[in-house]
């Protein structure tokens, strides 16, 4: 399986999840829910096509790691549909993976079999794909969160954003074990405070501190609703920004190339 191919596959799956949010709108839930799963099988179907022939993880570049958000992201989707039937949520996460799809489409990166020996380790290929759900996870807390702000006579209470938010925030905090982990097979150490993991903590604790903030009596949702918007833009900084931050260039081990 080429590269060439993945055009193909991404517009099958997103008209598959297109159709999955048109007719959660018309309350079509089962076939809401079908579309949207064949579009997940499809999308994935091709991961794991260039997986076998890449042999080696699609994680190693910017690209390939948009492969995987493109797929969690309706998978989180799906996953608030089913347990808080929002039916803007299928529409949502379908627009953002088509984001993300048409800038591999338009900015395709070089997808080789060659892969340094430092992401050698058995513990590259869960650290990132962790990451991916739990960025993905996150990212529907953050549409809810916006949602909430524009439409908060009928967005609900914040107990959904939580729910979101704890499921994010542990498979982040797994992540960072993983990425230790293979840290210290890989260079010698668990941390070394380089940008990516300066951001990672960063990012980390600011969602840290929304959860304790929403366990307190008094605490103010708009201001909740705007922790986990600033704990989102932490995490864009902490996936793709610092590529562009000088102190990454050439010092970082994280960059992506």
């Amino acid at each position: 399986m080429s590269w060439s191919f993945f055009v193909y596959f991404a517009a099958a799956a997103l008209l598959l999840w297109a159709g999955g949010a048109a007719v959660a709108w018309r309350e079509k839930r089962r076939t809401a829910i079908a579309l949207t799963i064949g579009g997940l099988l499809v999308f994935f179907t091709y991961i794991l096509s260039i997986w076998i022939t890449l042999e080696r993880p699609p994680l190693r570049t910017m690209g390939e790691t948009r492969l995987w958000y493109s797929l969690f992201l309706p998978l989180a989707g799906l996953f608030v549909y089913l347990r808080w039937r929002y039916k803007w949520i299928l529409t949502f996460s379908t627009v953002m993976a088509t984001v993300f799809i048409c800038i591999n489409i338009f900015k395709p990166e070089i997808h080789t079999k060659m892969l340094m020996p430092a992401l050698q380790s058995p513990w590259f290929a869960p650290h990132v794909i962790v990451y991916m759900f739990a960025y993905a996870m996150l990212g529907a807390s953050f549409l809810m969160a916006v949602y909430m702000l524009v439409r908060p006579a009928k967005a609900g209470t914040l107990d959904g954003v939580d729910n979101l938010v704890y499921i994010g925030v542990s498979f982040l905090t797994f992540g960072m074990l993983f990425g230790a982990l293979w840290a210290k097979e890989a260079w010698g150490h668990y941390w070394s405070w380089d940008p990516k993991e300066t951001w990672a903590a960063a990012t980390w604790l600011a969602y840290l501190v929304y959860i304790h903030y929403r366990r307190q009596p008094r605490h103010s949702t708009k201001a909740a609703l705007w922790m986990l918007i600033v704990s989102f833009a932490l995490l864009q900084m902490c996936w793709w920004g610092i590529n562009y931050l000088p102190s990454a260039q050439g010092a970082s081990a994280h960059t992506y190339g």
